[in-house]
């Protein structure tokens, strides 16, 4: 949520009254995030956020506002697009897409003071997506799976200094690896993609909501998951298996991970790892960062989670890896044997 179109006091009172907003009295530009601009709009009838997306086609912001109002019916608490007074749910500017959703109220809770409790309710909340979209046969291309984060690197790759050549090198090798080792048997169906704390509001320990559908399409569940435990359980440096802990629990409160996905568990944390090192060192590290934007987003993360993921570095991994060795529950599969 940063911002890369300019809206100007106009533009934003011309909006209000294209969605029916009522006056507007008071807006600001949202400088924290990464790709689409965002704004915030206060009106007499409430608050809102005015989101310009600023890399999908019309068909791909389509598509979302449709898995939204999907998933939205179902319950689940996310963002609710909301309908202009022509009938349409985003508006043309500047030849990109323009949506308006309520304001969520709620807090947004740094990562270092997500509490147990919060952690398993956003397993819960993550595995509860996971199942609303089974019945979602609507395709959404991913574009974040593995075919395109390497045809992106390989775009990328010329481009990097030579003082990151060691970077270069483990990326060359981590490619490698995964491109032979990745499972893509697994389970798929409708994933959020960016489970991180910026993407979520809680009143307490209560979810108000997720926000920030952009990256959601048809993926593995099982990368979602692990997207959210490289994104929420690993602090000051670490992988911290207490927090690790909740969020599984909490996911597979409704949904347990099968034997094959166990086994994948850790290729599937490598490649979410390694998929936000290149496409932060894509949207990030070889651009020009303009301060107005506020938003430059360190690639190097992801790379150091990367490295002790390999091993290549002390910081947790051999916990998780015996949490998830162990992890798998065969008693819950194990068909019941007949009485004699």
């Amino acid at each position: 949520m940063a911002i890369y179109s300019v809206l100007t006091k106009k533009d934003l009172a011309k909006i209000a009254d294209e969605f029916a907003l009522g006056d507007l009295t008071a807006w600001s530009g949202v400088k924290t995030g990464s790709v689409n601009t965002h704004y915030r709009l206060e009106t007499k009838r409430g608050r809102y956020f005015v989101r310009i997306d600023e890399v999908k086609s019309e068909i791909e912001v389509k598509q979302e506002i449709d898995l939204l109002l999907h998933i939205k019916k179902q319950g689940f608490p996310c963002v609710q697009p909301l309908k202009s007074k022509t009938g349409r749910f985003y508006l043309e500017h500047q030849g990109k897409c323009l949506t308006v959703s309520r304001y969520l109220d709620g807090e947004e809770v740094a990562v270092e003071t997500m509490t147990a409790g919060q952690l398993e309710t956003l397993g819960h909340a993550l595995a509860n997506l996971h199942l609303i979209g089974r019945n979602y046969k609507k395709g959404i291309d991913n574009r974040f799976g593995f075919n395109r984060i390497l045809a992106t690197y390989k775009d990328i790759r010329r481009q990097l200094p030579s003082h990151l050549k060691h970077i270069v090198r483990v990326l060359d090798d981590e490619f490698s690896y995964l491109e032979n080792y990745l499972d893509n048997n697994l389970p798929k169906g409708i994933i959020h993609g960016d489970l991180f704390p910026d993407n979520v509001k809680f009143k307490g320990s209560r979810l108000v909501g997720v926000m920030d559908f952009e990256a959601a399409c048809r993926g593995k569940l099982v990368f979602d998951l692990a997207t959210a435990v490289n994104a929420l359980c690993f602090v000051e440096q670490r992988y911290r298996i207490e927090r690790f802990e909740a969020l599984i629990s909490g996911y597979e409160s409704l949904r347990p991970l099968s034997l094959p996905e166990w086994d994948s568990f850790p290729n599937e944390l490598r490649f979410s790892a390694l998929r936000f090192t290149v496409t932060r060192i894509k949207d990030f590290y070889l651009k020009k960062t303009d301060e107005n934007l506020g938003v430059d987003k360190d690639f190097k993360e992801f790379y150091d989670r990367l490295l002790i993921l390999r091993r290549e570095k002390s910081g947790g991994m051999e916990d998780i890896l015996l949490a998830m060795a162990t992890g798998y529950d065969y008693r819950k599969y194990q068909k019941s044997k007949p009485s004699k």
